[in-house]
């Protein structure tokens, strides 16, 4: 039991490592990038880079139906699973492309270059996706990490190169697409040479239905700054800085979405999703106790000296994102049942935080947070209502089987 307990920890340390290390190279490239372009281009990169998050949304689709397949299939060939993630980078790639000038027109971009390497970078960034789901159904997760990790700083070196070398938003992007073309090369080495074959349609049908769910929890995830920024203009920084400790809490628990997904595709789903959303509870625990005892101080550390004298509480966000940590296993744990219902649950917490804040709590920070905060906990609440019913259907079903058979060897 020690044994199997400290190699579950060495694997969510693995899993966490690579996590943290892809968010601090997102973090260095917007720190190079600042002090590299000019304040309009370093404002034109944000807005395309935001747009390339909302264009991961495919892959993690991908990787959640892939990730569950495998785990609960696994004799079952993998050829159809990666036709199926070379499709889904095809389309993707071809619909991105297809709205490069809208993009450019919107984001009022003057080199429409930026925004058809942007359009390049997103195929290939499926197809990581499906690398990902390969290596999480196995739960090959030493390795996830590692590549995670590995996947990233391609990714942002390769932007990196590009700045240095032309100094441009067009440039940084070009070597996105690059960075990101040689890791999903290097994946595919790494997942063993696989090669693709037909799919089922049922295979489409379960992509979509979980790319519509996970874009509906990136909306709900970002929607508060947003918010933010459109009612609270003035105050819309100091927002962003409370926003920061909503992050922490939510990316805190990643590793435990990440290990507990394979579970989801077994006959103990029920215990997985409870045990998940106990440990998510209590890593975020921490960071809510930590706002309330040190909030202050970590107004100041994440803010700087702009904020000493703001006396914005910061446990209302860790708050959000503890709410965030728990309604993302729950939208999980839904995805691998074949509900459809997660995703309208999930875009009526966006409808709802939404209302809330453009109607009555407009007028601070902290109503604004208490907003997404009300939003999420509804979220949770019905998802672990949704979830609990589901159990007792599994129950019921299971017993009633037992009795089925029991009547047949009468019988």
């Amino acid at each position: 039991m020690a044994v199997s307990t400290r190699h579950a920890r060495g694997q969510a340390l693995a899993v966490t490592a690579g996590v943290m290390a892809s968010n601090a190279s997102g973090y260095l490239l917007t720190v190079v990038a600042a002090r590299a372009l000019a304040p309009a281009a370093f404002g034109e990169l944000g807005a395309l880079l935001a747009v390339l998050l909302v264009g991961a949304v495919p892959a993690m689709g991908v990787q959640t139906v892939v990730a569950l397949r495998v785990a609960g299939n696994p004799g079952e060939s993998r050829a159809p699973l990666i036709g199926l993630g070379l499709a889904v980078a095809a389309v993707v790639t071809a619909l991105a492309g297809g709205v490069v000038p809208v993009i450019a027109g919107v984001l009022r971009v003057d080199d429409v270059f930026a925004v058809v390497w942007l359009a390049l970078a997103v195929g290939p960034l499926t197809v990581n996706g499906l690398w990902h789901g390969l290596l999480q159904g196995r739960q090959r997760f030493a390795l996830f990490g590692a590549f995670v990790a590995g996947e990233a700083a391609l990714r942002v070196g390769g932007a990196l190169a590009g700045l240095v070398i032309a100094r441009s938003t067009a440039g940084t992007l070009a070597g996105v697409a690059a960075g990101t073309a040689v890791s999903a090369l290097l994946g595919w080495v790494v997942c063993g040479r696989p090669l693709p074959a037909g799919f089922p349609l049922a295979r489409v049908r379960e992509t979509v239905h979980a790319v519509q769910a996970l874009l509906a929890m990136v909306v709900l995830v970002n929607l508060d700054l947003v918010l933010a920024r459109h009612v609270l203009p003035v105050a819309s920084g100091e927002y962003a800085v409370g926003a920061v400790l909503t992050k922490i809490a939510y990316w805190l628990p990643h590793a435990v979405a990440v290990m507990v997904l394979p579970r989801l595709a077994g006959a103990g789903r029920g215990r997985a999703v409870t045990g998940a959303l106990a440990v998510c509870a209590a890593l975020d625990g921490v960071v809510v106790a930590g706002a309330v005892l040190f909030g202050p101080q970590a107004l100041r550390l994440i803010g700087g000296l702009s904020y000493v004298d703001s006396v914005l509480a910061l446990w209302p966000f860790a708050v959000a994102g503890s709410l965030l940590s728990l309604a993302q296993i729950l939208l999980f744990a839904r995805i691998a049942g074949h509900d459809r219902w997660s995703t309208l649950l999930t875009w009526g917490a966006v409808a709802v935080e939404t209302a809330l804040v453009l109607l009555w709590l407009n007028d601070s920070p902290l109503q604004v947070v208490s907003a997404a905060v009300v939003a999420t906990g509804l979220l949770v609440v019905a998802g672990a209502a949704v979830e609990l019913r589901a159990g007792h259907d599994r129950r019921a079903g299971h017993d009633q089987r037992a009795v089925d058979g029991r009547r047949a060897g009468h019988g």
